[in-house]
């Protein structure tokens, strides 16, 4: 074929940068977005965070103790949301216009980026003079497992050798003050697989460390597993109280299969230990105040503080609510343009700095991606709260069926937007702090035709179980029969995975005294 040019038109979608980063910063979570910024803090020389105290006169806050945020105006109560799609709509723009209004300070509805810092200050925190700890810091205090038990070893007058194997073994031990490896490869790991001699050697030493160490604090630290665990914490029970016919009866248990303590299985017990049931149940109840994982106090896990992106108040002092749906100051960032780099910018002629001014507008779009973030999560939460206000006034069983679409054809987005929105950001409600997730969920069918939530069939589900006797406890078609009376059809299989969802043992598992 002979080789030509030819011309065509056609159109496409394309992703520019700032429609990613807003994107990307719309799915990020509170702390994702305080590492984001930092980012761009570090990046970008225009941009730099404001720390002066007048922020929130510049946003028409006559206080500086309040709560309020820069959605506060958005919606006072949500209530006054209407269903149809004009009023959406029309919600819609006075929502932008509020929260514009609070971001320019000047009452003006442009959504322009300007150099002008944003995002109130945060509620300043009373302590009424009295100091307070971070409570991670009061967990640390304690020390750790390991520096525990060597403060304890320091009183034991051992030898060299002795007091090394028992070094040796606290720090093989596990968080939950368990020693997993056996003593034999305990040894191997220090003198090789072919020295047998000293295996043998190190074994023996192992063997008098391991009764020295579990004959400290805290009781049954040094177990090789759970039955041992038990057993090293009722023989010390026993040391005090020789006589104790229960905790006798409850050795005796710890030394069957735990497969018949954990079913509860009170004769198939009586039987193997020659006990009477009557001794076996009230073994079983010892036996279950006994402490499992003795490194427990010691852990030094970092808790995971949620902290909420929405709050939620109900400001009316009348039965019938009212709720005034805001931001959280406290995970906004205050950012600004740099003025003296900006306006020295602006002085500048010529072609030299098109690099400069690049930087400059990834600054602007930057704060006006994270000012439309927040914007999409109060327009996303002052429409949930909407729907779910039963919820918020009288808990879980009150919760409605809710999904995605719903929200997305209201605010005119993408189930992925809405989705990307509720991910990983947290409301503060008078019923608790909830991820934005939680208020979605599907529907059972019900004897009037409507839907009943999912969440609310599984909190009916948390009070049968609650009600139920501990000695006939519900199984899953006596609950299942129970919820078709409450009009809602729900089968057996769903009510297990339900209950396993709650944690919630079998019924079998369940049964007591």
């Amino acid at each position: 074929m002979k080789p030509g040019l030819s011309l065509r038109m056609s159109q496409h979608l394309a992703l520019t940068p700032q429609l990613q980063q807003s994107i990307r910063l719309l799915q990020l979570s509170t702390l994702e977005l305080s590492q984001e910024v930092d980012q761009m803090l570090d990046d970008n020389p225009f941009l730099e965070r404001a720390e002066e105290e007048a922020t929130a006169e510049a946003f028409g806050l006559d206080q500086a103790d309040t709560h309020v945020s820069l959605g506060d105006r958005v919606s006072e109560s949500a209530s006054t949301t209407s269903s149809s799609d004009d009023s959406a709509s029309e919600t819609r723009d006075e929502a932008v216009t509020d929260v514009a209004e609070s971001w320019d300070g000047d009452g003006s509805v442009d959504m322009r980026p300007d150099d002008s810092e944003w995002g109130g200050d945060a509620a300043p925190r009373q302590n009424n003079g009295e100091e307070t700890a971070d409570a991670i810091d009061l967990a640390r205090s304690s020390g750790s497992l390991t520096d525990f038990l060597h403060r304890q070893a320091l009183s034991l007058r051992l030898s060299e050798v002795d007091r090394a194997a028992l070094r040796f073994l606290i720090e093989s031990l596990n968080d939950d003050g368990y020693l997993t490896d056996t003593l034999p490869e305990l040894a191997a790991s220090l003198a090789g697989t072919d020295d047998y001699e000293q295996i043998d050697e190190l074994v023996h030493r192992f063997t008098v460390a391991l009764g020295l160490l579990q004959s400290l604090e805290p009781v049954g630290v040094g177990a090789r597993d759970l039955a041992e665990c038990l057993r090293i914490q009722i023989k010390a029970w026993l040391q005090d109280d020789p006589n104790d016919e229960v905790a006798q009866a409850a050795l005796a248990i710890c030394a069957q299969p735990l497969e018949m303590l954990a079913k509860r299985d009170f004769k198939r017990l009586a039987v193997a230990c020659g006990l009477s049931e009557t001794v076996v149940k009230a073994a079983i109840a010892f036996i279950a105040r006994l402490e499992p994982k003795p490194g427990r106090p010691f852990v030094q896990a970092e808790q995971n503080i949620i902290i909420p992106d929405v709050l939620v108040v109900n400001t009316s002092k009348t039965a019938t609510p009212k709720f005034r749906i805001q931001l959280n100051p406290d995970v906004m960032p205050k950012l600004r343009v740099h003025d003296i780099y900006a306006n020295a910018l602006r002085g500048g002629k010529g072609d030299n700095h098109a690099g400069l001014q690049q930087r400059l507008q990834e600054a602007r779009w930057f704060i006006k991606n994270i000012q439309q973030r927040f914007d999409t999560i109060l327009r996303v939460s002052t429409a949930i709260v909407e729907r779910q206000k039963n919820f918020l006034t009288h808990g879980e069983l009150a919760m409605r069926p809710l999904v995605l679409r719903e929200i997305a054809d209201e605010l005119g987005m993408l189930e992925s937007t809405i989705s990307r929105v509720t991910t990983a950001k947290y409301m503060a409600t008078p019923q608790g702090t909830f991820e934005l997730k939680y208020f979605f969920g599907s529907g059972l069918g019900t004897d009037s035709g409507s839907a009943a939530s999912s969440t609310a069939v599984r909190a009916l589900i948390k009070q049968f179980v609650a009600a139920e006797k501990p000695t006939k406890p519900l199984s899953d078609n006596q609950i299942s029969e129970m919820l078709k009376e409450q009009g809602i059809d729900c089968a057996r299989r769903t009510v297990a995975k339900y209950r396993e969802a709650l944690k919630i043992a079998p019924a079998n598992l369940r049964k007591t005294l």
